[in-house]
């Protein structure tokens, strides 16, 4: 055989195979398009930067999508399926208890590289935050993978009680916080949540984004929903004949693009200009459809918070299965999700506390929102008033809870700034939906940095106390990086993102994240939705203030990346 054709032979999960490849194919492409493995997932490939791809060559974990299939040649590969039956188990029902596991996309790598930890007997808390240091979890917060390891390590028991847990309820919360249909239980872990890529026949044609500065008539392209996608009878033809740009992190600074409006405003008055921030879901859009048929959801279990409610994907995979007569399969790579995805719209902003009214007179990139009620602080109203103004930047959507949650920020902190004495001792939120949510940040005042987050959240009834627990907790996670340390660099002419890797977005990583304490007020009525939500914006708050205090002045550009807090998260 040529060089395009090859064939390589290893153990995988126990089995002799022996695998056609082509030359420099990765371990990730063998595993998922030759041979079917969907526990193994495609998040940042060839990245190698969110560890949903780790697998095990002859005991040693290694992230698939970087590692050449020659590399594996006469040595054992060992996927999610093929770890020991009673240890998987085991990890996903921790993973399940603790509400380790979300949407469920990043989870079978991180069980993977945690039974390579346990084999070893290194279950430390330093031993299993550098190993999550090979690994992104969006939702979750990292605080719940850390307690599931745990309890498989024998070192702790859950945190919360799961004796008669129902996972009907569990999923119904799960929907209430993420915005659309999830389900809960031990296959979520194991990668079998359903996820659009997994479930594409694997002989369907295959549609990726053509790249900026890739003549369609060159790449074959076509042009479907305002966009160029190029087609191949398999993922790496289509990529090969698209060109794929490889994703890069640049060296430029990410900037608010906006600055507050010019408004008579009072010397206690707060200022805040926000920037491009990416919602980093990591299972990139797909979907496929077979002529005729239905487009499958890229929003399969829950994820994104409804950044993926308007991606292209579906409506490609539809239209040009009608076009062609064969099923199609859309994917897009992590570059393309950048690119292609809305990102939380920036905006700036004043507001400050005018007698018993709070005013905030902000302007928004694209897309303007209504005025929403504050949090209902008693004798206190307010007069909000934001403009649209264009702005060359990545498209904008309804990132998590977009509008009323910067309203509610620069309200708490309106107040604070003035000294309004509040209901409690921290931030305060009332969601749209009724949930509520008061957060407190501690910071040291020696270090200035974030030592630990407390929140008490009421939702109703919680129908779920494990799923509702880690949303929250996932909700503290995200406000953090939201303030402090996460951002994208745009290219201020072009509006072009300039950031397209996974690690240039300034999530803030397990080993820096401050230890978090979730309280569920007992509450009677009906369950009320979007409770993390709340936790967002409270935690976004207290944070904001707290750095007001630490720092001797409120920061006025978020990510705050000049204070000490932040640079402690990024480290």
């Amino acid at each position: 055989m040529d060089a395009t054709g090859h064939q390589v032979a290893f153990i995988c999960d126990g089995e002799h195979v022996a695998v056609s490849c082509d030359a420099g194919e990765s371990l990730l492409s063998v595993l998922r398009e030759r041979l079917g493995l969907t526990s193994v997932k495609d998040g940042c490939a060839p990245q190698g930067q969110c560890g949903c791809c780790t697998v095990l060559v002859d005991g040693e974990a290694r992230v698939a999508c970087v590692t050449p299939v020659d590399r594996v040649a006469g040595r054992a590969v060992t996927t999610l399926a093929g770890l020991d039956p009673a240890l998987r188990d085991r990890l996903a029902g921790a993973f399940t208890a603790s509400g380790g596991s979300q949407c469920g996309f990043c989870t079978p790598g991180i069980m993977v590289r945690a039974a390579a930890l346990l084999a070893k007997g290194r279950s430390g808390r330093a031993d299993v935050d550098r190993a999550l240091a090979a690994h992104l979890c969006r939702c979750t917060g990292w605080q719940t993978i850390h307690e599931a390891i745990d309890d498989v390590a024998g070192v702790a028991e859950p945190p919360v009680a799961v004796r008669s847990r129902s996972l009907e309820a569990a999923s119904e919360r799960a929907r209430l916080e993420g915005g659309t249909a999830q389900r809960v239980g031990q296959g979520v872990p194991l990668g079998d949540a359903g996820f659009a890529d997994d479930t594409a026949p694997r002989d369907a044609l295959v549609a990726v984004p053509l790249p900026p500065g890739v003549d369609p008539d060159h790449a074959g392209a076509r042009e479907v929903a305002g966009h160029w996608w190029v087609i191949g009878e398999s993922l790496a033809e289509a990529r090969a004949r698209a060109a794929k740009v490889q994703g890069r992190r640049t060296t430029v600074d990410e900037r608010p693009p906006l600055e507050p409006p010019a408004v008579d405003a009072p010397a206690h008055a707060v200022r805040l200009a926000t920037t491009w921030v990416e919602p980093a879901y990591l299972e990139p859009d797909a979907s496929w459809c077979a002529p005729g048929g239905v487009p499958a959801s890229p929003l399969a279990n829950g994820g994104a918070f409804g950044a993926k409610s308007t991606s292209l994907a579906p409506v490609v995979a539809h239209d040009l299965a009608a076009e062609l007569g064969r099923t199609v399969r859309v994917v897009y790579s992590r570059e393309d999700t950048v690119r292609l995805g809305p990102k939380r719209p920036p905006i700036a902003a004043t507001a400050w506390l005018d007698g018993a009214t709070v005013r905030i007179r902000g302007v928004v990139a694209h897309r303007a929102w209504a005025p929403v009620d504050g949090p209902p602080v008693p004798g206190v109203t307010v007069d909000a008033r934001w403009t649209a103004v264009p702005v060359a930047g990545p498209p904008t959507g309804p990132a998590r809870a977009a509008g009323w949650t910067e309203e509610a920020v620069l309200v708490d902190a309106a107040l604070d700034a003035a000294g309004f004495d509040r209901p409690g001792p921290g931030a305060h939120v009332v969601a749209p939906g009724g949930a509520t949510a008061d957060a407190r940040v501690a910071i040291d005042p020696t270090t200035g940095v974030i030592t630990a987050v407390e929140v008490e959240v009421g939702a109703g009834d919680p129908l779920d106390a494990v799923v509702l627990r880690s949303y929250c907790i996932g909700a503290v996670h995200m406000a953090l990086g939201w303030v402090c340390t996460e951002g994208l660099a745009v290219d201020p002419e072009t509006g072009d993102p300039l950031d397209l890797t996974i690690r240039s977005f300034g999530i803030v990583r397990p080993a820096r994240m401050p230890a978090v304490r979730v309280a569920v007020r007992d509450e009677p009525g009906p369950p009320l939705p979007a409770a993390s939500d709340a936790v967002f914006a409270a935690v976004a708050a207290a944070t904001w203030n707290a750095l007001a205090r630490a720092e001797g002045a409120r920061p006025e550009a978020w990510p705050a990346a000049d204070t000490r807090a932040a640079r402690a998260l990024r480290r």
